[in-house]
């Protein structure tokens, strides 16, 4: 089973991911271990000692800018994908995510079968 760390400071957002891989029907996706954090410091609490196949990463933070994750996530042996979830859609800001380790970059708000089509592709199989 994979598991995915969503990174995300409304909860909102947190209920919509959740309730889109509960009704995913792609069986890379299905059945994923979803673990959810709000905020940079407890994505990097629930980084710590747990392996995680990808990172849905928000760039919007309470604490701070998520690309410094993405970051600090591209200096590990053993790095998960990192897909920025954002509505930061500038073409500066989208290269930013791109420098800064991320392998993905999903437009907030985005359609449902994106955000599982972009899983999927990054997910190990």
């Amino acid at each position: 089973m994979s598991t995915v760390l969503l990174v995300e400071d409304e909860e909102l957002n947190r209920v919509l991911v959740r309730a889109i891989l509960a009704r995913a029907t792609n069986d890379v996706v299905r059945g994923i271990d979803l673990v959810e954090a709000a905020s940079l410091e407890s994505a990097r609490s629930a980084l710590d000692g747990r392996p995680v196949d990808v990172v849905l990463l928000d760039v919007n933070l309470p604490d701070g800018n998520g690309l410094t994750l993405a970051a600090d996530l591209a200096e590990r042996d053993a790095r998960p994908r990192v897909i920025a979830l954002t509505a930061s859609v500038l073409p500066h800001e989208r290269a930013a995510a791109m420098s800064a380790g991320c392998d993905a970059f999903l437009d907030k708000p985005y359609a449902a079968q994106d955000l599982l089509d972009v899983l999927a592709e990054h997910l190990p199989r």
